[in-house]
Parts: structure tokens; sequence; C-alpha cells
């Protein structure tokens, strides 16, 4: 029996169970008499009756590990993510079996896309853009032709919100529910009024010391608390920073990167960075569901002016764009991304280490974040540690904002 057919097998047969024991607890299907009765008595666990959840736990981890190495893309992966919906110990035992995206360079839950990519190589995706609702979706995969062979996996979607002083990103995982009140919300981006500053913020803490941002008109747009201990709210993870370039009479667009999370030794051999180990969710609901607070005013000091300085105060990672050099037979800028970027274009970048004192080393000329244009509304994305899919995503948000004092 394949793999496939066995999973089908336990999902219909405890599917099968859980209704029935849907319709013992409430009793359909039954008199008024005989539901009274059922209905004082001890509730019955559906999973405890299942042969496939009372399995030895060798044998079960014996099929769950050979589950994992045999369905190592999607969309079979997607096999994976059901073994963890079966019970309780289904999930534990796949949550040890699957390791973090650093070391298996592979995205499977929500929270992956939280957590830093491989060491040493980019995680190949693509953004696809929609212009008429503003909206953009992120894909794991390597062109456009993945989507429609349903081989590319859906991440996060994103949509753009216009304010008189601002401009809002909301990123979801949900891609037909992009809304700040969504319970799939988990961050966003803030751009200032010239484009030239931008705040990315995360929907929950990154780390213990993690400071929660307020405005000054602020109000809960989220029904449900997340978690009595962990306050949810927007916390700001890295700024982003255009160097004014009035009319282009500066070259290409100069960028930085700050990442508040993120250490600078992160990129140094033997470096960490801070990795989130899950989502926090409403015990309500089955999607992580977040409360944020939206300013009608953006203060000048929530964007900070100088995130260089800051960087280097700090210790904190900070990201440049690489200087790309000029071709004089195609009389253009050019970057070498590797096959990745077919279209020329401004948004084109390629984000590197900044070094922190001193000479840069050789971990100073990986490419961290590489995102280019290859269609008209498809744009690549490769990503590597110790940045995450989210924050990348962010990043290349801000290239997609309009810049006035910038080009």
């Amino acid at each position: 029996m394949s793999f496939k057919s066995l999973i089908q097998d336990m999902r219909g047969e405890l599917g099968s169970i859980s209704r029935k024991g849907f319709d013992v607890r409430f009793g359909y299907g039954r008199s008024r008499s005989q539901r009274v009765v059922q209905d004082t008595s001890v509730p019955v666990d559906a999973f405890k009756q299942s042969c496939w959840a009372s399995l030895p736990p060798e044998l079960l981890r014996d099929v769950l590990m050979r589950i994992e190495q045999s369905e190592d893309t999607w969309p079979s992966r997607k096999n994976v993510v059901s073994c963890a919906g079966v019970c309780r110990n289904w999930r534990e035992i796949v949550k040890e079996i699957v390791k973090v995206p650093e070391l298996s360079s592979k995205l499977t839950f929500p929270i992956s896309l939280k957590q830093p990519g491989p060491r040493g190589s980019l995680v190949q995706c693509y953004i696809m853009r929609n212009r008429s609702n503003q909206t953009y979706y992120l894909y794991l995969g390597l062109n456009q032709a993945a989507a429609s062979n349903d081989d590319g996996k859906f991440l996060l979607a994103a949509k753009r919100f216009r304010r008189p002083t601002c401009t809002d990103y909301i990123i979801s995982l949900n891609c037909d529910d992009v809304s700040r009140g969504s319970t799939t919300y988990i961050g966003k981006l803030r751009s200032n009024f010239l484009g030239t500053k931008f705040t990315v913020y995360d929907a929950q803490p990154t780390n213990p010391g993690a400071q929660v941002t307020r405005t000054r008109s602020s109000r809960l747009l989220s029904l449900k608390q997340v978690s009595p201990r962990i306050p949810s709210g927007n916390y700001p993870v890295a700024h982003i920073s255009y160097e004014l370039n009035v009319l282009g009479s500066r070259g290409p667009r100069r960028m930085q990167c700050v990442m508040d999370a993120i250490p600078a030794s992160a990129v140094e051999p033997g470096g960490t960075a801070p990795t989130q180990t899950e989502l926090l969710h409403s015990n309500l609901d089955s999607f992580p569901s977040f409360s944020f607070f939206r300013s009608k005013s953006i203060r000048a000091e929530s964007l900070p002016s100088g995130p260089s300085a800051a960087a280097q105060k700090e210790g904190l990672l900070a990201l440049k764009n690489k200087a790309p050099r000029w071709h004089e037979q195609l009389q253009c800028w050019c970057l070498n991304f590797n096959g990745r970027v077919t279209v020329a274009s401004v948004k084109n970048f390629q984000l590197v280490a900044a070094p922190e004192n001193g000479p840069a080393g050789p971990e100073h000329e990986n490419v961290i974040l590489q995102f280019g244009k290859v269609g008209k509304d498809v744009f690549t994305m490769d990503y590597q540690y110790p940045i995450s899919a989210f924050q990348a995503f962010t990043i290349c948000l801000s290239s997609f904002d309009t810049k006035i004092a910038c080009e």
C-alpha cells in the first residue's frame, strides 16, 4: 500500500469516527428521550477508538519519518501536514520530525514563514501582482508556470491600503481574506508619505524583549485576545530606508534595511538568529487571531531617520543593496542574478550584509535577498539565512511602493 493511499485510508476512518462521535455527543438520529440521557453521559473520545491513533510510538514514528522523507516537495508535501492533523500524538511526532527551514530548506507549516531560511542556499519564490485590487501573492516555486501546474505553493498575500499620510501593506496567510481584522493577519509594512522610509511590524513578538508599538490614537480591531500572557500588537522587526534620488540623478536606487530582531553576528560562521517556534492562536479559531492598532496620524519618531547609525550602535544586522556595475554595450546598470531575473527594472535589487566595523569579509558578499522582474506582473524573490520568508516579502513590497523622491 502506498503512503498516499495509507493517508487517505486514515483520514477516511478518522473522519467517519469523528462524525459518529459528534452524532453520539449531540444525539443526532435518536429520539428525544435518548438524546436527554446521552447528553448527560461522558463524551466519547473518537480518536482513542481508532487503530491509527493507538499505533505503537516506535512504529508510528517510523511511518511518519518515511512519509516526511518521501514527500519533500509541494503539492505532495501536503500529506505531511495531513498527518499532523490526525490527532495530538501524531502532531507532536510530526513537529519533532520536521526540521526548521534552516536545516531542511523546506517550508512545511505556517510558522516556517517566520523562521530563518537555509544556510548557504537560496529559497526560490516568486511574487504575482494584481494591479486591479493592489494585491500581491507570494508563492514557493521557480516560475509562473509552477502556479498553473499546481506546483507552486501559496505562502502569503499582501494588500495595499493608501492613507492620507502613509501607505500600509496588510499581510495575511489567507489569499481570500487580506484585511486588517482578519484572523489570519500576521503583520504589516508601513511607509511614510514620500515612500522613502518603511517599518515592518510583526503581529507577535520575535523575542521575549520585543516592545509593542502603540500610536497616539489606536483602537483594538480584533474581538478575541490571543493570549493573556503575550499581548498582541505591532512589534517592529525591520526598518527600510531609500536614499533621496530626485529624477534618478544619483543612479540606481540605494536602500538599506536594519533588522531589529537579528544581531549582526548572525551572518558570521556560528552566528544565530532568533527563531519563532509557533504562531499564537485563539482557542476558538483554528487560525491565528491577532489584534493590532490603527492610527489616524503617523508620528515622525515612529520612522527613524538614521537606521544605519542605530544598527551600528546596537549591533543589529544591516542589509544594503549590492552596487550594480555599468555595462558599456547595453548602456545600463547590471547585476548578476544567475538567470533568475530577465527584465530590467528599477525595482530589481540584491541585498548583502553591511559590515558592522572595519572591512567587509567573505560573509558580507553572500546575497541574502534578491528580487527582480521576470514578467509584467511576475517577480522572483530568493532569500536565505538569517531572514525569514515574511521579512523578505515585506522588504520586496517596499520596492513596489511609489517613491516620489527616489525616481
